[in-house]
Formats: C-alpha cells, sequence, structure tokens
C-alpha cells in the first residue's frame, strides 16, 4: 500500500539529469553519501603552509605535518602514553618498509592503483562540498516539514526513449499558456495530466510533506499560494505545472494495524456485499473485544501485515491512499475504524501509537540522508554551491558570447547531429578558463556527443544550459581534486596514511607473513635449529581417532587402515565409510578427551556421546612428550619465525635506507 502518485516515486536519473555533478571517475561512494554533513571542506585552509621537514628517509623529506598528524593519531590509540623520540624510531622502521614497497614498484602494479584510486573516491568526498550549505539544506527540509501542503499538478512525462517521439516541454507550455488565458485547471489536468494517480481528481495529489518528491516540486508546492499557478517545474519523470493548495501543521506520524478483505477487479455488485459483510462482521468481532492480532493473522488478506497480526509500519501524510490515510488519522490510538474502502478492498484499522516531529537533533541522520541522496536534485545544489566557491578562487571566466550563440541557435534549431557542425569555425575558441587551464568549444562539443540528442527547440536550450553547467562543474571538480593534496594538509596526509598503508601491507606480506605460511623448508629449518624451545608440559596423543558404528565396521576399518598410505587415509575412509564411520587425525594433550585418555593414559572408559558412533578407537598413534615436526607446532613455530623474518628484514631496511634526524624541529612536536 504505497503512495497514490507512483509518477513521483524517484527512481535513478537518467544520465542527463543526474544530479551528481561530478565525473564518473570522481563520482562519490553511495555510503559515505551519508557522512557529508560532518564534513568541512571549506573551513580546511586551501593554503599551503610552511611545512619543515622533520627527517629524511630513503631521500624523501617528511613534512612535519604528516609526522604530528601519524603521532597524535597513534597517541590516541596507546593505553601508555608514548614518547617523540620512541615514536621517531618506529615511525623510521615504517617508512623504510614503505620505501622497499616503492623500490620493489608494488605502487605501478594495476591492482594497488585500482584499489587506491577506489579509496582516494572515499576520502575526496568531505572535501567537496560545504557543510555550511549542507546544514542549511537540511534545516530547510525540517522546517518545511512542519507543514503538510496540498498539492495539485498537471505533469507531462519525459518520453520513453523507445517511444515516439514527443515534444513534452512545448507541450507543457501551451497548457501554462491556457491556464494564464482563464483555462479551468481541474479540467486541464483531467484531460491531458499524464500522472495516473491524480489526473482523474483534477489534479489533486492530497496533502503532501518535505522530503518525499522531487526537490523542485517540494519547492513550488510549498512556496505558492493557494490557487497560484507556477511556472512549468521539470523533474526526471516530466514537466509539471503546479497550483497552491492549503497549508496545515504536520499531524505526525501513526502506527496501526489492519485486516483487509481485497475486492477483485471486476467484482459484482453481490461478491462486493459479499465481502463487505465479512468486513462488517470482522468489525463487529474486534469492538466486542476479541484479539484484533489474532483476527488479522486468521483473517486478513494483506500477506505482507497477515503474518504480523496487521501491524505496518508507521507513516505519515501522502505514505497511503487517501481514504486510509484519512481513517488511521481520524481516530484515536486504541480505536478501530468502521470497514474503509479503498481501491484494494475492505480494510478494518486499529490506530495503535501516534507521533509528532521529532526534534532537529534526533532527525539528523535522517535529514543527511534526505538531502545526500543520490536521486535528490538537492545534489545539484550542493554542487553548484561548492563550485561557485570554487571559481572565485580559480578567476572562473567564460566566453559569455560564445554561450548565447549557442542557446540562440539551439532555441532556433534544437540540437542535433547538424548543431555539431554549425559550429565548426568556433571549434578552437575558449568557452571557459580558470587557474591554468583552459577549453576550447570542441572540447565541450565532445563531451555534449556523450548525451543523448534531442531535437526539439523548446527543450534545447534548456538541455544545453544544462550540460554546459555539468562539464563546468566537471572540469572544475576535476582540477580540485588533482590540486587538492598539494593545497589541503589534512587531506594530502590521511591519503599518504592510505597509500602507505596499502604497501606496509603489501610489503609485509611479502616479505613476512605469506612468506612464512608458505616457506616449508624455512619453517622445517628454523624448527631443528630452535626445537628446544618447543616443548610440551604434558604428553600428547598422535595418531587416527576413529569412531564407528559397531564393532564389525570397526574391524573392516582396521584393515583397511593397515592397506593404505598415510596421506590418503582420512579421505578414503570418510569415502568407503560415509554413513558409518567418523575419522580425523588428531593431535591432543592428555585431558583434551576423555575417550583418548581411556585408551592411551589408563583413563576410567567412557561412552561415546554420539549414538551413532558407539565403538571408537586409536589407529597408527604415538604418545610424543614433544614435537617432533613442524606440523606439531605448526602455529607457534610460523609466528616465531614470522618474527625472526621481521627482524632480519628490519636489519636489511637498515643498511638499504639511510635516515637524518632534524632534531630541532622534532622537539618543536608537542
Amino acid at each position: 500500500m504505497g503512495h497514490a502518485v507512483t509518477g513521483l516515486s524517484q527512481p535513478n536519473y537518467k544520465l542527463e539529469y543526474n544530479n551528481t555533478l561530478i565525473p564518473d571517475e570522481l563520482l562519490m561512494n553511495k555510503k559515505l553519501l551519508l557522512t557529508l554533513g560532518v564534513a568541512s571542506a571549506i573551513a580546511a585552509s586551501y593554503a599551503a603552509k610552511k611545512d619543515p621537514v622533520v627527517m629524511r628517509i630513503a631521500g624523501r623529506d617528511v613534512p612535519r605535518s604528516e609526522f604530528e598528524y601519524l603521532y597524535h593519531k597513534n597517541a590516541n590509540q596507546q593505553l601508555e602514553p608514548q614518547s617523540i623520540e620512541q615514536y621517531a624510531e618506529m615511525f623510521t622502521i615504517y617508512k623504510m618498509k614503505v620505501a622497499d614497497a616503492l623500490a620493489e614498484g608494488l605502487d605501478t602494479t594495476k591492482a594497488f592503483q585500482n584499489e587506491f584510486k577506489g579509496y582516494q573516491v572515499d576520502l575526496r568526498v568531505p572535501y567537496a562540498m560545504d557543510s555550511t550549505y549542507l546544514k542549511q539544506l537540511m534545516h530547510e527540509v525540517y522546517d518545511r516539514s512542519k507543514e503538510e501542503v496540498q498539492a495539485y499538478h498537471i505533469m507531462i512525462a519525459k518520453p520513453n526513449p523507445m517511444a515516439p517521439r514527443f515534444d513534452a516541454r512545448a507541450k507543457a507550455d501551451s497548457l501554462l499558456a491556457a491556464l494564464r488565458n482563464g483555462a479551468d485547471f481541474e479540467q486541464l489536468a483531467k484531460d491531458n495530466s499524464q500522472d495516473g494517480g491524480s489526473a482523474s481528481q483534477g489534479g489533486y495529489m492530497g496533502w503532501v510533506t518535505a522530503g518525499r518528491l522531487p526537490y523542485s516540486f517540494e519547492t513550488a508546492v510549498y512556496t505558492l499560494k493557494p490557487g497560484e499557478i507556477s511556472d512549468v517545474v521539470e523533474s526526471y519523470v516530466g514537466y509539471h505545472i503546479l497550483k497552491g493548495g492549503e497549508h496545515r501543521p504536520l499531524r505526525g506520524e501513526v502506527l496501526v494495524s489492519h485486516i483487509l478483505k481485497t475486492v477483485p477487479q471486476g467484482a459484482t455488485p453481490e461478491t462486493e456485499a459479499k465481502i463487505k459483510a465479512q468486513a462488517d462482521s470482522l468489525y463487529n468481532l474486534a469492538i466486542q473485544g476479541a484479539d484484533f492480532t489474532q483476527l488479522a493473522m486468521a483473517n486478513s488478506e494483506d500477506p505482507g501485515s497477515a503474518k504480523t497480526g496487521g501491524r505496518l509500519p508507521w507513516f505519515g501524510t501522502g505514505q497511503m491512499v487517501q481514504e486510509f490515510d484519512s481513517a488511521a488519522f481520524a481516530i484515536a490510538p486504541g480505536e478501530i475504524s468502521r470497514p474503509v474502502k479503498t481501491r484494494f478492498g475492505w480494510h478494518i484499522i486499529k490506530k495503535l501509537e501516534k507521533r509528532g516531529l521529532p526534534s532537529y537533533k534526533d532527525m539528523e541522520k535522517k535529514l543527511e540522508m534526505i538531502v545526500n541522496n543520490p536521486n535528490d536534485e538537492r545534489g545539484s545544489y550542493i554542487s553548484a554551491n561548492f563550485v561557485g566557491q570554487l571559481k572565485k578562487k580559480y578567476k572562473f571566466k567564460e566566453n559569455e558570447k560564445l554561450r548565447k550563440k549557442l542557446i540562440d541557435y539551439a532555441s532556433a534549431n534544437g540540437i542535433d547531429s547538424t548543431f555539431f557542425d554549425a559550429f565548426n569555425a568556433d571549434s578552437k575558441n575558449v568557452i571557459m578558463s580558470f587557474a591554468d587551464r583552459k577549453f576550447t568549444l570542441d572540447d565541450f562539443m565532445k563531451n555534449l556527443s556523450h548525451y543523448r540528442v534531442i531535437e526539439f527547440p523548446s527543450q534545447a536550450p534548456h538541455t544545453l544550459n544544462r550540460v554546459l553547467d555539468l562539464y563546468t562543474q566537471q572540469e572544475i571538480y576535476r582540477y580540485f581534486f588533482d590540486h587538492l593534496a598539494e593545497e589541503n594538509a589534512e587531506y594530502r596526509n590521511l591519503e599518504n596514511e592510505y597509500r602507505d598503508g596499502m604497501l606496509l601491507f603489501e610489503i609485509s606480506n611479502r616479505k613476512v607473513w605469506e612468506k612464512a605460511s608458505r616457506d616449508t623448508e624455512g619453517l622445517d629449518k628454523f624448527f631443528r635449529e630452535n626445537r628446544s624451545d618447543y616443548t610440551w608440559s604434558t604428553p600428547h596423543v598422535k595418531g587416527l581417532f576413529v569412531q564407528t558404528a559397531s564393532d564389525s565396521v570397526a574391524q573392516a576399518v582396521k584393515a583397511r587402515i593397515a592397506e593404505l598410505g598415510k596421506d590418503t587415509v582420512v579421505s578414503t575412509i570418510r569415502k568407503e565409510f560415509p554413513e558409518t564411520v567418523k575419522i580425523e587425525k588428531i593431535l591432543m594433550a592428555k585431558g583434551d578427551n576423555p575417550m583418548v585418555d581411556a585408551l592411551v593414559f589408563g583413563g576410567s572408559p567412557v561412552e561415546n556421546n554420539e549414538s551413532k558412533y558407539p565403538v571408537y578407537f586409536l589407529e597408527n598413534f604415538v604418545v610424543l612428550n614433544a614435537p617432533e615436526e613442524v606440523a606439531d607446532v605448526r602455529g607457534k613455530v610460523t609466528s616465531d619465525y614470522q618474527n625472526a623474518l621481521e627482524r632480519a628484514w628490519i636489519e636489511e631496511l637498515k643498511t638499504k635506507y639511510p635516515v637524518e634526524i632534524f632534531e630541532n624541529e622534532l622537539k618543536k612536536i608537542k
């Protein structure tokens, strides 16, 4: 049961209506869109401050800002405070390992570059917007949410690319002209609107609330005076002409349960009367004290809610069909409505709770989600606001005459394949410039060629202006991101941390972790050379522990084990006796398993808890007082071998990469 107006359900934008005005390779990660509210990019200093060098490792300078950033971050993660000198020693080893990774070219591999590029995209997001403006939009949604507004509109849908060509914008403009000349809004909506949910109602959508409809549409709804007609408003689904409606205080949200008796389409009057009688009967049972939850579970034909006793999620104005909405809000908590007819059938509604608008603080995360929704037009406003600030910083200039020439041509001729040829003579002219970049008309035309061609003169200027703005924003963002690390020490340190961390992981894996786990000869040699370090305080049993369904199966398994090699015995027995035998290699200390203790160490006989395998025995086993091979203590040996490799690697690094520490600068760090 959703909103009656399905034409405005916020699907994904088509390419040319995408509100995230950042090139594909710089697009925001969706998860990070929800955290943009905490960013403060503009507050961060763009100017590169003097950044003295605190040390030089492997010929690379380490600026004070980077060392200080990592020192304080590390200090916050330590239980015991660490001195600058202690951290500096650890830091130099870390940087030498990174230098080793660079020397081996790990930063040049395709896998590394792709992964790092993904991290860069995520890291850049909080720096690519103005948090003050974001908060302004969030407050706007919250303030609007205090009211509900009646919405009326006429919608001309944008044509499906597979449908016959249709000049939707021109149709909307002609309807607006008719309204300006006194035509009746309700009749025009019934005759022309392509919103199936409201057209038959003369364009009436019911009462709506903020944050649920396209931003341009919502703005018109909330700013129009009652009866006032809007200009043509574009959304991702079409072109709208709105009429202002009444305002009222927010009614909040309600929590209800309901019982639905569906009425099939085309039902006869007799069938409808029978279903209505069933609904009346259920209503009478409910008001006489029958358990509503049980009634709903047994009788409701809404499969989604029947299993939960008819309970629906919290909902507010405009989220349910109008008849259901009106009935649910009209009754008090605890009351049950008389049967209510909607297009789905007959409903008996029990109101459980109601609640008003939460505080701004309690709604803050939800408001962030609304404003940062990639399908919400506010994204384009956030981008445009930030780019506007960058334009001032980068001294942006536009060739306004050339832009007007393009728009005038599009207004007269539309945009089609001939549009590009019409401006061949201007192809080398600069259409915009900023910082040290210049872009020609030819650059823009190549970008425009990626968009769907639009021929209609009524729509072409609007589309061309939007694509020009998008192109401008893309290039400014590209320049901003290309120079972000140079101009913003905070971001530079964060990016360096991620890059070096990735390199450190890869080189450590090669030199220590993976090498230790795969170097069987090295492990074996290390074990033999350090055998005295690996002892047990209690004897261990090593062999095959077998559990079987019967004595006869046990004898058969023993005979088969005698015929098999050590490497294949377990897999073969499991394959040949799939249902009657359980076999495993064990290495168990005395006291670990009562059954093993009973067999080897003279413990009291015990029954197997697994009744399926009452018979158990050990085969090919030995009792060891100390490990005899690496496999007996692999985990401990591997760990010790890694530590040995790490120590040897660090000694090698100290001979390969010189370290120079500037003590005077290091002492200034607090």
